[in-house]
């Protein structure tokens, strides 16, 4: 079983920066892959970014040049640094890990961005 807790979010001007974390408890496999969805109020969630064990990245569009995905060397933590935030980021931001077709997910933090 894998527990992942996520820290980080607040509330933030546009054009700031936050920084958000997240710990997988449990055994992590070297074919785990992590990342980040979002959810915004009355949208469906969607994916921010994701991450291999061996680092390869992918990023949605919508977030390319902006947000970067890292991951701990020992690779049960993920960190999503997210710069020249923008309103239209506000959402609740998930952490997850995908284990073959099983997916793990975090209890969510809020981001909000003012404009």
């Amino acid at each position: 079983q894998v527990q992942l807790m996520e820290s980080g979010g607040g509330l933030v001007q546009a054009g700031g920066s936050l920084r958000l974390s997240c710990t997988a408890s449990g055994r992590i496999f070297s074919t785990d892959d992590m990342g980040w969805y979002r959810q915004a109020p009355g949208k469906q969630r969607e994916l921010v970014g994701t991450i291999t064990r061996v680092g390869g990245t992918h990023y949605a569009d919508s977030v390319k040049g902006r947000f970067t995905i890292s991951r701990d060397n020992a690779g049960n933590s993920v960190y999503l640094q997210m710069n020249s935030l923008k309103p239209e980021d506000t959402a609740v931001y998930y952490c997850y890990l995908q284990r073959s077709v099983y997916v793990y997910w975090g209890q969510g933090t809020q981001v909000t961005v003012s404009s």
